[in-house]
């Protein structure tokens, strides 16, 4: 398959490409900035048929230009292409033509917003496969455009090495012609490709005229916190060419530049490219809800909250605390305002209050990290809080096995909470280095892991509501001294033991990734002793919790741990509500209620009905049995 992307056609008097109309006109001025020069050099035309092709290219897209849909900027972006054209007509400079294509091309992202960005960094090694199954054939194993399916191709394929043409280009100009297509030439649409394949294939081609020498010294410069104004995140990276870096920020940009393209994976998840990917999500859902496609609408407001905003969470709330909570509410109320089919321009109102929020998130985390203090607070808030519930049930499983006299079951246990954690480390390892994990998949193994556990919680709390009662402990010892627990029954408590620490596992990796990257570099080692402090405060709180039980009389043990047990079972059922409706499984129901995250209660009428179902079922299942048990029934 050709890939002669962008940068080499036959003449053809009419653009051909299908595709949304924004896209394309980015794309048409993409091949204008970078063909030009091939038509026109020092005021001559040294191609006719390059020079017709950009005339033709330009006054399409004044065309499409002009029957995109009615925004303020419209006219003057009409206005502009036209001066382009009217340049073009005069035979003037390539710079100048490559530069009100360049300032035509952002306003249009900018009006319109497109999204011009991958949606992760793009995984470059796996390009490197990509390319040799589907681009080396004509474009040679090294870009050289050697490659043995070139000869006899009119046009020939594009060397990519070709310095001249390749500072003139940008990932994304790459990627929409992977997209597109290029009328004219033997270079089709990868529609077979999906989206994060064609981006990883653009970023691999765009990074092939630069120099290992410039990629060295870019790094050097990236690592003193150089360029990093220039290229804030993935839509920065992905719209950038050579030429517009140098005019605008120098050369150590343009180094910058180089190795970045090499390494995208160094942009990733920054707070200020999260809540950029939560903006861009939000206006395509608008747009979406525009069009008439509401489910669509609703998808990208989900993706927008949970690859983008929950990921900063952590972060923002070490700032702002109520900052987050009034962008956490108020996305809510757009996703119910798009589920509920509200009218176009309420919808609208409420995403414009929702982009000022964000903006005021980016203004905050844009500063310059956490210090030492905050950080070590943060830490330690941070594991403690979501490690406590684990600690509490684990706590109470090993007490009840040694008051049991089982303590041979207890390395089942610990084999639990330990691989747990073992997984939590494989699970973080994965995220950041293998694949992303989106939002919803995250929401969605937490949701279930909540109410499996809350299950088995439930159910393992009124097992020992009925040991309370001194009778009841004496009976089951005889039953079950010899084999008591079984086999089977071990390695139950081992499940629950394992699902209880995951569950927290999971969510504190998210947490403590966000923080790392809001700290400061000073404030790092700060971070690390925060979590290590917090580590010893809960296996003191273990190591107390046990014995404390060992201590109490048995059926005040029986008694108090079951309702422990069975409280934090209503609060993971809150929780594992609210993260399945985070991830659109299941649909929210606000109403006016406070939010205690501690407890999992959420203002939300389905979480709330069913926390109240399992309370009272408590209440009543346990005073039942206890009647029960009293009356030897």
């Amino acid at each position: 398959m050709v890939l002669a992307l962008t940068f080499v056609v036959a003449a053809a008097p009419v653009w051909a490409a299908p595709g949304p109309p924004a896209p394309t006109i980015l794309h048409l001025l993409d091949y204008v900035a970078v063909d030009y020069p091939e038509a026109v050099k020092d005021g001559r035309v040294v191609a006719e048929a390059e020079l017709k092709e950009q005339i033709d290219f330009v006054t399409q897209a004044i065309v499409m230009l002009g029957a995109l849909p009615e925004q303020p900027e419209r006219a003057a972006l009409v206005a502009r292409a036209r001066q382009l054209l009217a340049l073009i007509e005069a035979r003037g400079p390539a710079a100048d033509v490559a530069r009100v294509a360049g300032e035509i091309r952002g306003a249009v992202i900018k009006a319109y917003r497109v999204p011009v960005a991958p949606a992760r960094p793009p995984d470059l090694l796996a390009a490197l496969g990509l390319y040799a199954a589907r681009c080396a054939a004509c474009h040679g194993a090294d870009g050289h455009g050697d490659g043995p399916a070139a000869r006899g191709l009119d046009p020939a394929p594009t060397n990519f090495h070709d310095r001249g043409r390749g500072e003139r280009r940008s990932a994304y100009a790459l990627y929409s012609a992977l997209t597109l297509g290029v009328a004219g030439t033997a270079m089709t649409a990868f529609e077979d490709l999906s989206e994060d394949q064609r981006w990883a294939l653009a970023f691999h081609v765009a990074s092939l005229a630069d120099t290992p020498a410039a990629r060295e010294r870019g790094q050097a410069l990236w690592e003193r916190g150089r360029g990093r104004a220039a290229f804030p995140d993935l839509a920065a990276l992905a719209t950038a060419t050579t030429a517009e870096t140098r005019a605008g920020a120098g050369d150590d940009a343009v180094a910058v530049l180089a190795y970045l393209r090499t390494r995208p994976d160094r942009l990733a998840r920054s707070e200020t490219d999260l809540l950029a990917r939560s903006v861009r999500l939000l206006d395509e859902s608008l747009e979406a809800y525009r069009g008439g496609r509401a489910r669509e609408a609703q998808d990208l407001a989900v993706s927008s909250y949970l690859d983008g905003f929950e990921l900063v969470e952590a972060s923002l709330d070490t700032l702002d605390r109520d900052l987050r909570v009034t962008v956490e509410t108020e996305m809510l109320r757009y996703r119910t305002l798009l589920r509920t089919d509200a009218p176009v321009a309420t919808v609208a109102d409420q995403a414009s209050r929702l982009r000022e929020l964000l903006s005021r998130a980016q203004r905050l985390l844009a500063g310059t990290g956490l210090a030492a203090g905050p950080a070590f607070v943060s830490a330690f808030v941070i594991l403690l809080r979501e490690g406590l519930e684990a600690v509490l049930v684990v706590a109470a499983i090993v007490a009840l096995l040694v008051r049991s006299g089982r303590r041979d079951a207890l390395p089942a246990v610990h084999g639990g909470w330990i691989g747990a954690l073992g997984l939590g480390a494989v699970t973080w390892a994965v995220a950041s280095y293998v694949v992303t994990i989106s939002g919803a998949t995250r929401e969605v193994t937490e949701g279930f892991t909540a109410l499996a556990a809350a299950a088995v919680l439930l159910y393992v709390g009124f097992w020992m509501h009925d040991k309370a009662h001194a009778q009841r402990w004496d009976a089951y010892l005889r039953r079950r001294l010899r084999g008591a627990l079984g086999r089977g029954a071990a390695w139950g408590l081992a499940a629950v033991s394992f699902l209880a620490v995951y569950r927290e596992v999971f969510e504190t990796v998210l947490f403590y990734e966000a923080l790392w990257l809001q700290t400061a570099p000073g404030g790092q080692r700060a971070l690390v002793a925060g979590l290590a402090v917090a580590a010893v405060v809960l296996a003191v709180l273990s190591w107390l919790i046990v014995r404390g039980s060992l201590r109490l009389p048995l059926g005040v043990f029986f008694g108090a741990t079951s309702l422990v047990l069975a409280g934090l079972a209503i609060v993971l059922a809150g929780k594992g509500i609210a993260a399945l409706q985070e991830a659109a499984v299941l649909t929210p129901y606000p109403v006016g209620a406070p939010r205690l995250p501690l407890l999992g209660v959420y203002p939300d009428r389905l979480g709330l009905l069913l926390q109240a179902a399992l309370a009272l079922l408590v209440v009543v299942g346990f005073t039942w049995r206890s009647w029960a048990i009293r009356r030897g029934v």
